[in-house]
């Protein structure tokens, strides 16, 4: 709706120009001021259009402080001008005209600005108006009229657009929401999908080393009760059973704390994708907690995005991998959750970032520590 005043109302202020030039005493003055109300309007319009970013939400984007006081000196200049070029009053509508023609320029200021802002700027605008009439035409009440007629535009113009203020900043609210519901249900899609191609990798895998392990068991090659093959079958069953859940093999320990981690870092935007290769069976509670919250640490710190969590427990050790592919803000603390452990525990912990933004946090520990706490 602004962008059509700021056609109209100018293209009508240089039509009115140029039907009349000899009111003016300087009609090519007039014309180009009018003129370059076209090029105000595409500086100025753009700053105020609701605008998507990479992330796909909707944001209405204000004008600053700056470009809403250019707004308003390039009004009262308009108006200025006309009223300094128009030669006599005598022949009506010349400055009410600019008034009219450079109300769209206020309006954008009360569409994008509080009242603070664009309520001097109006003033200031009729003040220039005002002075200008009554400069050259007296206090002659027919001219009088026509300062009043000037207040009436103005306060019509920016009243209506300042109630639209509101309707415009919910209108953006609700297609922010809508744009945001529709990134993350894209992106849940994307993660679905990549979940599925991983089960169907891991399955293929186990095909080809699983199957054949079981076939040489049951011809008599492998002896079952070996270590080496016990070993195996522990780390095949392992990875089968997440491959059908896409979860952790038990729900308490570990993988109960990281589920938590998870879900809070999913309210805030993160997708985060398990992966388990091999069992950590079950984690003393220092340890938990000390990975929990290095790996909480992490993601809070993290922008909304695609994360992967790797959880790898082949033998004697467990190593807990996050990759992120954003930059992190702010590096978190990685000493404080390991200080308590003994050095039994074997606790490692760091984090490794590129200037791509991309980076790896990378936690571990030994098993056998834990071994001996369960006896």
């Amino acid at each position: 709706m602004v962008g059509i005043l700021a056609v109209v109302f100018p293209a009508a202020a240089l039509i009115h120009v140029l039907a009349n030039m000899r009111d003016y005493r300087q009609p090519a003055v007039a014309i180009v001021t009018w003129l370059l109300m076209f090029p105000a309007a595409v500086w100025l319009l753009p700053r105020i259009r609701t605008s998507r970013p990479a992330d796909g939400t909707a944001r209405a984007r204000s004008l600053t402080t700056a470009e809403a006081m250019a707004a308003i000196l390039i009004a009262a200049a308009a108006v200025g001008i006309m009223g300094w070029e128009y030669r006599t009053p005598d022949a009506s509508g010349g400055v009410d005209l600019a008034v009219l023609g450079t109300a769209w320029l206020l309006a954008i200021v009360a569409l994008s600005r509080p009242a603070s802002v664009w309520v001097p700027g109006a003033l200031v605008v009729y003040a220039v108006y005002a002075v200008l009439l009554i400069t050259s035409a007296g206090t002659n009440p027919v001219y009088l009229n026509e300062l009043e007629a000037a207040g009436y535009i103005l306060v019509i113009v920016l009243a209506a657009f300042s109630v639209l203020r509101p309707t415009i900043a919910t209108h953006t609210s609700v297609s922010a929401r809508r744009s945001l519901l529709a990134s993350k249900s894209a992106a849940e899609r994307e993660a679905a999908a990549a979940v599925q191609a991983d089960r169907r990798s891991r399955l293929a895998l186990l095909e080809m080393e699983a199957l054949p392990l079981l076939r040489d068991i049951a011809d008599g090659t492998l002896d079952p009760a070996t270590s080496d093959v016990r070993e195996r079958c522990a780390r095949h069953a392992a990875a089968l059973r997440h491959s059908l859940t896409d979860r952790a093999p038990s729900a308490e320990g570990l993988m109960a704390g990281l589920e938590l981690a998870v879900r809070a870092a999913g309210a805030r935007g993160l997708l985060v994708d398990i992966r388990m290769i091999g069992d950590p069976g079950v984690t003393a509670p220092e340890i938990t907690r000390a990975a929990v919250t290095t790996v909480d640490a992490v993601l809070t710190a993290l922008p909304p995005h695609q994360v992967t969590l790797t959880v790898i427990a082949p033998g004697d050790e467990v190593e807990l991998y996050v990759t992120f592919g954003q930059p992190l803000p702010m590096i978190p603390g990685l000493a404080r959750p390991g200080e308590d452990l003994p050095a039994a525990a074997g606790w490692r912990a760091c984090l490794t970032t590129e200037d791509t933004g991309t980076g790896c946090l990378e936690i571990g520990w030994r098993k056998a520590v834990l071994g001996d706490r369960r006896h």
